[in-house]
C-alpha cells in the first residue's frame, strides 16, 4: 500500500465539500502514481462513503459491481432483486438516496467507465440538471490520464461541462517530505532521490531505504523487467496514441536543446506542429518554458524568447540515461551503464541541486513570493528570488560541491546581480550561497550581507519546520 504522507489542503478541500449541504461535483485529476487512489481512500476512511474503481470491462460487469457495492453500503437486498441496468437508473437511485442525507460516491479511474461506457457523460448531464443538483449527493470522477480527464470533465466540449462544483490537479509533494520515505538517508541521499524520482509517492516507494541509492537506481529503474524501467513509455502510450512526436521531443529537451528554433531545427518537426505539441507536453506537467524571473508577467505572454526544461524529474531522468542507453540495458547492462554515466550523473545532479533549492526556499524564508533562474546573454545566476510588494530581492548561486571558498563566489554573484534590472533605485537585495560545504562561512563581504547555507543547515531546516508552507501561496518561479 503507498506511504500516505502530507495532502493536507486536498483532504481539507475534500471534506470541505463533502460537509456542505450541497449536491457537489468533484473533479480529481492528475499523472499516474502521484497518489490520488491514497488521498481518495484516506478521504473516505472511517466516513460514509463509496468508492468503485473504473475497469477496462463491458459495461454490464461494471453496473454488476457497482449494485453489489450499493447493497453493501445501503443493505439494500431489493436490488438483488431489481439491480439497476443501466447508468439512468444509477443516478436515478443516488438521487433518491440523497435527498435527506450526504451520499458520497467515488468514481476513480473514469476515464475507464467512459471508454466502455460513452453515454454515462450525457446521462450525468441529465441527470445531474434535473435530478441531482437539489439533492445532497456528492460524486468525485477521479482519472490519471490528465489530457482525458480534462477532455472528458473540464473541456467545453464535455457534456458535463460547467457541471462541477470543483476541481482539483493533485501535484507531486513538497521535497520536505523526503526524509518521511527515507529516514536513514541522509540529505544528500534525499537529494540524489529528488533528482532522479522527483517527489511523487508512486515512484519513491520503489525504493529502499535499505539500499543505497546506487543500488535503488540500478536495482529499480536500469534494469530490465523493473517498474520503473518501462513507466515512462506506459505513460506516453497512456497520454498518447501515437507517442513518437512527443518522445523526440522531450529527449531533445533533456539533451540540452532548450530554445523553440533550435528543438525545431533538432526535430526537424513543422513548426506549428511543434508549438502545439510544446503546449501539450506543458500542460502535463511534464516540461516547462521558463523566462528570466525578473521579466514581467506581460512579457512572458508576448515574448517567443525563453527556453524550455524538464519540469518533471523522473522524465529528465529517464530520458537521459535510459532511453538513449535502451539496446545496452536491454541487455542486462545496468552496472555498465551506471558506471559509464556517473560522470554525467554528478553534472545532472547539480543542476537539479538548483531546483531543489528553489523548491524548498519557502522553508528557508517565507520573504519571496517568486523565484526561479536569472539570465541575460552570457551571464547567469542560479536563483533570484523576488518581492515586487516589499522590493527585496536575493541573488543565490548553488554548488553542488565540497569545500566552496565563499569569498570568490561571492564577488562573482554580485558582478552579475549589477546586471539584474529590477527596481534598482528601491531594492533591498541579500545574497546567498548553497553548497555541500565550505573552507569557512561568511556573513558579509564589502559591505553586503552573506547567508552561506551547506547541507547540514538545510537539514536542520527542515526538521525543525513544524508546520510547511501553503504550496498554493508558496513561491511561484513564474511572474
Amino acid at each position: 500500500m503507498m506511504k500516505f504522507v502530507d495532502r493536507g489542503e486536498e483532504l481539507g478541500f475534500l471534506e470541505r465539500k463533502r460537509d456542505s449541504n450541497d449536491a457537489e461535483l468533484i473533479i480529481i485529476y492528475g499523472r499516474r502514481r502521484v497518489g490520488k487512489t491514497s488521498l481518495l481512500n484516506k478521504f473516505l476512511e472511517e466516513k460514509k462513503g463509496m468508492y468503485f474503481l473504473g475497469r477496462l470491462e463491458p459495461k454490464e460487469d461494471s453496473l454488476k459491481r457497482l449494485n453489489n457495492l450499493l447493497i453493501e453500503s445501503f443493505n439494500d437486498t431489493d436490488l438483488l432483486r431489481h439491480p439497476l441496468r443501466k447508468w439512468d437508473d444509477v443516478f436515478e437511485y443516488l438521487a433518491d438516496r440523497s435527498r435527506k442525507e450526504r451520499t458520497v460516491l467515488v468514481l476513480d479511474e473514469f476515464p475507464y467507465i467512459v471508454e466502455r461506457s460513452p453515454e454515462i457523460l450525457s446521462v450525468l448531464q441529465d441527470k445531474w440538471d434535473n435530478r441531482l443538483k437539489g439533492t445532497k449527493v456528492m460524486i468525485v470522477l477521479s482519472g490519471s490520464s490528465v489530457s482525458v480527464m480534462e477532455q472528458y470533465a473540464l473541456d467545453q466540449k464535455s457534456p458535463i461541462y460547467g457541471r462541477r462544483t470543483g476541481q482539483w490537479r493533485i501535484n507531486k509533494l513538497d521535497p520536505s517530505y523526503l526524509p518521511e520515505f527515507f529516514p536513514a538517508y541522509s540529505i544528500e541521499d534525499q537529494i540524489s532521490v529528488y533528482a532522479c524520482l522527483d517527489t511523487i509517492p508512486g515512484y519513491l516507494v520503489k525504493f529502499s531505504c535499505e539500499k543505497s541509492v546506487k543500488e535503488n537506481i540500478i536495482g529499480s529503474i536500469l534494469s530490465k523487467g523493473e517498474f520503473l524501467y518501462e513507466e515512462v513509455s506506459i505513460l506516453l502510450r497512456e497520454e498518447f496514441r501515437d507517442p513518437s512526436n512527443y518522445s523526440s521531443i522531450i529527449s531533445t529537451i533533456a539533451g540540452g536543446t532548450t530554445a523553440h528554433n533550435e528543438i525545431y531545427t533538432r526535430t526537424g518537426m513543422d513548426k506549428s506542429m511543434l508549438s502545439k505539441y510544446l503546449y501539450v507536453l506543458e500542460n502535463l506537467g511534464i516540461i516547462e518554458k521558463i523566462l528570466p524571473v525578473t521579466q514581467a508577467k506581460k512579457a512572458r505572454l508576448k515574448t517567443r524568447g525563453g527556453m524550455y526544461r524538464l519540469k518533471d524529474n523522473f522524465f529528465d531522468y529517464w530520458f537521459t540515461f535510459v532511453y538513449p542507453n535502451a539496446s545496452r540495458l536491454e541487455l542486462g547492462g545496468a552496472q555498465e551503464v551506471y558506471a559509464a554515466s556517473r560522470g554525467e550523473y554528478d553534472k545532472y545532479l547539480s543542476y537539479k541541486f538548483e531546483r531543489y533549492i528553489t523548491e524548498i526556499l519557502p522553508h528557508i524564508t517565507t520573504k519571496y513570493t517568486q523565484a526561479g533562474p536569472w539570465w541575460h546573454k552570457e551571464q547567469e545566476i542560479d536563483l533570484v528570488a523576488l518581492n515586487p510588494q516589499t522590493k527585496d530581492i536575493l541573488f543565490a548561486e548553488c554548488k553542488w560541491k565540497n569545500e566552496i571558498t565563499p569569498e570568490k563566489t561571492i564577488k562573482e554573484l554580485i558582478g552579475k546581480a549589477e546586471s539584474v534590472e529590477w527596481n534598482n533605485l528601491q531594492r533591498k537585495e541579500e545574497y546567498a550561497l548553497f553548497a555541500k560545504s565550505y573552507t569557512r562561512k561568511i556573513t558579509e563581504y564589502e559591505g553586503k550581507k552573506v547567508a552561506c547555507y551547506d547541507l547540514s543547515d538545510l537539514e536542520d531546516i527542515l526538521n525543525k519546520k513544524k508546520k510547511r508552507p501553503d504550496r498554493t501561496a508558496g513561491i511561484s518561479n513564474r511572474a
